[in-house]
């Protein structure tokens, strides 16, 4: 993009807002000729004012129109651009409550399309392609948005529904990408959000979302301190069911407050969360997925393997790892599996093998490669890997390192 002359990258930013020429024309108060010859070169762009009014309409910094983009990724996967971050935050500003009633079309998206376009964006997610699922989110919360606002009575609560996850995806992919602050409002939506969906389930898993964000910016205490709050109030016995719906969004809420209580140091309360998830994972009785939680017994482990490197004890998730079942663990979908790998290299990493710390972001990455190439805590490791081999590293890391970005 950077050696591209001016008119071309107006062309291609007016390609990706999927605006023609005549409409761009229309919004910049010029003719569509006029734009025809600036995006072809032939008529030069020279004025500063006329620069910024492009990159108005365009929703893009002028320095990208300069050619001047230093924040731009360079990576092969394109994990997330400050373009997409812009797009998100513009939809998750919209305030549905409000804005979106009055923006929405008179015939919102049909439910059952949108359906099946959360749960393209979920297994998306769960497959570890955060590339594509940024590139396609701010549609997705538009749309979920507009149905959110246009539908009425019996619809309503299941547009909510629908709503909630799409914010509950946005929050998750968000964090993963360093990108805390909005995950933590779009975290925020999806509780919001579930309280019209009159589900509670929904709400509970909403709240890990929040927990997950609030840990990422430092915030661990008050973290634990939500997701205790609402796991007692979910827990199976009483008027409670232990349907594997509420089993799944009770254990996760256990496990997310055992990583909040790992972050503070409180190895007590790691336990006695992880005790109470160990339960409900002997009730549920297998792995399963219900409510997108991956909630079950391997999972679990993953966690306690996961806890164990928050305490800064990585021989104790080795041990962990090392035990775990094969079969199950290969069940897992790629997103499960690559995250474990990742927190098993930050464990060899801190008991001083960085080989092998090495070793698990080359699996990770062949698993998923945007948990390992786009996730910062990612590169920490393979900083610490490459710093800390003795010599030039072996050949894979070191293709690895150039893909992410990563030097000495």
């Amino acid at each position: 993009m950077d050696e591209l002359p001016i008119g071309r990258r107006v062309a291609y930013w007016r390609g990706r807002r999927k605006m023609s020429q005549q409409v761009f024309a229309d919004r910049l108060g010029k003719s569509k000729s006029w734009v025809d010859k600036v995006e072809r070169g032939v008529r030069r762009l020279d004025k500063f004012s006329v620069l910024y009014e492009i990159a108005d309409i365009l929703q893009v910094d002028v320095q990208l129109l300069l050619g001047k983009d230093p924040e731009r990724r360079t990576d092969a996967l394109n994990c997330i651009d400050q373009i997409e971050v812009q797009e998100i935050r513009a939809a998750l500003e919209r305030y549905d409550s409000m804005s979106a009633y009055f923006d929405a079309a008179p015939y919102p998206p049909p439910l059952a399309d949108m359906r099946k376009a959360v749960n393209h964006a979920w297994l998306t997610y769960q497959y570890g392609r955060y590339g594509m699922l940024t590139r396609a989110l701010p549609k997705l919360l538009r749309d979920a948005q507009a149905a959110d606002a246009g539908c009425r009575g019996d619809q309503a609560c299941e547009a909510a529904h629908l709503l909630g996850q799409v914010y509950q995806i946005a929050s998750s992919v968000l964090r993963k990408l360093g990108e805390c602050e909005l995950a933590w409002l779009a975290a925020d939506r999806s509780m919001a959000v579930a309280q019209r969906a009159d589900d509670q389930l929904l709400a509970g898993v909403a709240t890990t979302r929040v927990c997950n964000a609030l840990v990422a910016m430092g915030r661990a205490r008050p973290a634990l301190e939500l997701n205790v709050t609402i796991a007692n109030r979910l827990a199976p016995g009483g008027s409670n069911d232990a349907s594997p719906d509420r089993l799944s969004v009770y254990g996760m809420l256990l496990l997310q407050g055992a990583m909040a209580a790992a972050r503070i140091g409180d190895s007590a309360t790691v336990d006695d969360l992880l005790n109470g998830a160990h339960e409900a994972a002997t009730l549920l009785g297998s792995d399963q997925n219900h409510y997108w939680t991956s909630f079950g017994p391997t999972n679990l482990e993953l966690h306690r393997a996961a806890a164990a490197v928050e305490l800064g004890d990585g021989g104790r998730a080795v041990e962990i790892h090392q035990r775990l079942p094969e079969p199950a663990f290969n069940a897992l979908l790629p997103e499960r599996r690559a995250h474990h790998l990742l927190d098993i290299a930050r464990g060899f990493a801190q008991i001083g093998d960085v080989a092998n710390a090495g070793e698990m972001l080359l699996r990770g990455d062949r698993l998923a490669p945007s948990e390992i190439r786009c996730r910062p805590i990612a590169h920490e490791v393979m900083s610490d890997v490459l710093r800390r081999t003795r010599g030039a590293p072996p050949p894979p890391i070191a293709e690895l390192a150039e893909h992410m970005g990563v030097g000495v």
